[in-house]
């Protein structure tokens, strides 16, 4: 059985292998971080296909979500395939897919008016416009960037991420608020959300802002996280048109899987749905 030696420069080539393929920053340090993590526990031993089972069995039995798991054998799967040492690899846990989601973790609709009328109370525009523009266009924070003036004044955008560009139609109203904004900020060209040095806001501080503000608004905060924003957009989107195929493409999904996913029902629709059978006599 093959065995192979882990080491701090390989990790390192491993980062500069993910920037080249030009993945997310978020992503690239997830996938270090987990990869070190594994180095970590390793303590110094050889790797082969028995020590990452027993990786696997060990995140297994540390009371982490199956998904979680799953995501730090993604990291780990990754850094072997660039080492080329394939015959390591692991295969995820397998899951069954959820028929609906906890409740306590969805964000409404309503809940999702009072962040943004609370920031907007707190004299908190750019982050009430934060709020809104992730919600209203379904996009991720790191598109975030893509929203500039000239953007807004032909109103539609093209997003470039993952080797792949979409475009993304920017309602009027939407434009219009924005345009106001920058002018206030006196942003006449390029990103129209940047800090007060002039750059991009960053997925941490963003999350950090609408966290504070969960509290003001009396929303539970582990409901409110940039990605649950988008998550609300699909939903909203999806009861509107019921294109799954047209959706996909509106955020910027490779596969219809990935869509689908956001489209699980809550629990208490789904118990609705139940009810609605009368089969209970």
């Amino acid at each position: 059985m093959s065995k192979h030696k882990m080491t701090a420069e390989q990790i390192m080539d491993f980062g500069l292998y993910l920037r080249e393929q030009e993945r997310e920053g978020s992503t690239i340090e997830k996938y270090l971080h987990d990869v070190r993590d594994f180095c970590v526990w390793l303590d110094g031993q050889a790797i082969d296909k028995e020590q990452t089972a027993r990786w696997k069995e060990h995140l297994a039995q540390t009371g982490l979500a199956p998904a979680t798991v799953n995501g730090k054998i993604a990291a780990l799967n990754g850094f072997l395939d660039f080492a080329g040492w394939r015959e390591c690899r692991v295969k995820p846990l397998r899951i069954q897919r959820r028929l609906f989601r906890d409740s306590s973790r969805e964000l409404t609709k309503a809940e999702y008016e009072k962040l943004v009328q609370t920031a907007r109370r707190l004299h908190l525009e750019r982050l009430a416009l934060v709020i809104e523009i992730i919600c209203a266009l379904g996009i991720r924070v790191s598109e975030l960037r893509f929203v500039t003036v000239e953007a807004l004044r032909s109103g539609r955008t093209e997003i470039a991420l993952k080797g792949k560009i979409r475009t993304i139609m920017l309602p009027g109203k939407l434009c219009r608020k924005l345009l106001k904004y920058a002018k206030q900020q006196k942003i006449v060209s390029g990103e129209v959300f940047l800090t007060r040095s002039g750059k991009s806001l960053s997925r941490k501080q963003i999350w950090a802002e609408m966290k504070a503000l969960c509290g003001k608004a009396g929303v539970d905060a582990t409901k409110v996280f940039p990605h649950n924003l988008r998550h609300l957009f699909a939903q909203c989107f999806y009861r509107a048109c019921r294109d799954i195929a047209r959706l996909a493409d509106v955020l910027g999904h490779s596969s219809i899987e990935t869509t689908r996913i956001y489209l699980i029902s809550s629990g208490i629709e789904h118990a609705r749905t139940m009810e609605a059978l009368r089969l209970i006599l």
